[in-house]
Order: C-alpha cells, then sequence, then structure tokens
C-alpha cells in the first residue's frame, strides 16, 4: 500500500515544494493549511506520517501534535516537524509532544524525502513494537486497546490506558503532572492536578504487581521504570 502522508503549512510555496518532493518519492500527499483542516482530515483517517509547521495562523503545529499524540486511533502516526524557527527550546518542546524528528527551513526537499525514508524504515524495522508496548509482567496493545498483566487481562478507563500507555512510550523519563494533564486531557479547564494522582492511584491498584513499576517522583511527577 502507498504510505499516506500529511502535509500542514500555511505558506502555499512551501506547501506546494513539500506535496511535488512527497509526490515524486512515490507518496500519497494530502494537504492542510491550518491546524483545524489538519486535524479534521486526521479525524477522517489516519495518515502514516504527518509533516507539521511549527508556525500555523490558527494554532502552532506542536498544538495538532499534541492531538496526534492523545488519540489511541492515531498512535502509529509519525510526526516530523517543519518549521523556520532553529533555536534548541522550539526542538524540546517538539520532541516532549511526541515529535519523531525535526526540519528547519530553508530545507533542501531531498532531505526531507530522506528524512521521512528514515522515519519509515525506523518503523518498519521496529517491527509491531510501536503498537506493542511491553515491559515486565506489563504488556499494552495499542491497536486493540487491551493491557494485560502477567497474561491476564487488566480493564482500564480510557483515561487510565492513556496514562499508562504515555509513560510506558518514555521509560526512565520523569512527566510533569502538569505534562500528563496536557496531553491527556487538553483544555479541560474542569480537571486538576489532583485529578493526575488519583486516576494513577486507581491505575496501580488494577496492575497489581505492574503498577510498581509506575514510579512517583515527589515534587516533579510519575516514571515508568526504565
Amino acid at each position: 500500500m502507498t504510505t499516506r502522508i500529511l502535509v500542514c503549512d500555511d505558506e502555499p510555496d512551501i506547501l506546494d515544494l513539500v506535496r511535488l518532493s512527497l509526490s515524486e518519492a512515490g507518496f500519497a500527499v494530502e494537504t492542510a493549511s491550518c491546524g483545524q483542516e489538519a486535524l479534521d482530515k486526521l479525524r477522517r483517517a489516519a495518515p502514516d506520517l504527518a509533516v507539521l509547521d511549527l508556525m500555523l495562523p490558527d494554532m502552532s503545529g506542536t498544538e495538532v501534535c499534541r492531538f496526534i499524540r492523545t488519540r489511541p486511533e492515531l498512535a502509529d502516526v509519525l510526526v516530523l516537524m517543519l518549521t523556520a524557527k532553529g533555536e534548541e527550546v522550539d526542538r524540546i518542546v517538539g520532541f516532549e509532544l511526541g515529535a519523531d524528528d525535526y526540519v528547519t527551513k530553508p530545507f533542501s526537499p531531498r532531505e526531507l524525502v530522506l528524512r521521512v525514508r528514515a522515519l519509515l524504515r525506523r518503523r518498519a524495522g521496529a517491527g509491531g513494537e510501536r503498537n506493542l508496548l511491553e515491559r515486565d509482567a506489563v504488556r499494552v496493545d495499542l491497536d486493540r486497546h487491551r493491557c494485560f498483566v502477567e497474561g491476564e487481562e487488566v480493564g482500564l478507563t480510557a483515561k487510565e490506558f492513556q496514562l499508562l500507555s504515555t509513560l510506558m512510550r518514555r521509560p526512565g523519563r520523569v512527566l510533569t503532572r502538569e505534562r500528563l494533564l496536557e496531553e491527556i486531557w487538553g483544555s479541560d479547564v474542569t480537571v486538576t492536578m489532583r485529578t493526575i494522582d488519583t486516576h494513577l492511584k486507581r491505575l496501580r491498584e488494577k496492575l497489581g504487581k505492574g503498577g510498581d513499576l509506575i514510579e512517583t517522583v515527589r515534587g516533579v511527577g510519575y516514571r515508568f521504570t526504565e
């Protein structure tokens, strides 16, 4: 099957250049000129990879990236950030939200195609690992939205499943309560930091022995043991 790529950029010349370069490389390319259009197309069908400009007229590319990373049905979508900004802080924000790679404008179309192919090869080489997270007794099947501990299925709520998969995707890395709240609950202003602790407590209880793999970093947040 042809690899599908969604490109989101508000500059027509850049959008056409990226579309043409990727199309000539054999990819099926769909475009969006603003964040909302990208979100609408992501909701309709998940692409294999999204190329997102950081600066969009209605929202930032990082917001679109956050949307992708908080939707289980978009868990397999690779994200490449494309931006005129080269400062380290912008790259860090993108990677913290789950971006897979980062290309700075001005860029070489050939380099962009090579980066895209490298990301796709990396995922193919990982086999099913991207869709199956496993650590000791805990196994999470992202495609089927199921969790197992020592071979026995554990029933999790949607938010518990998102919390667990978010932590397991970044083993050894501390995620602050603010980051978890932002990634999983988004703009829901009715949710407080205490909500994170409550959900983590219930999640640990449901995981039994597997719950010990989720560590509390006092005063900071949580991490899944490396």
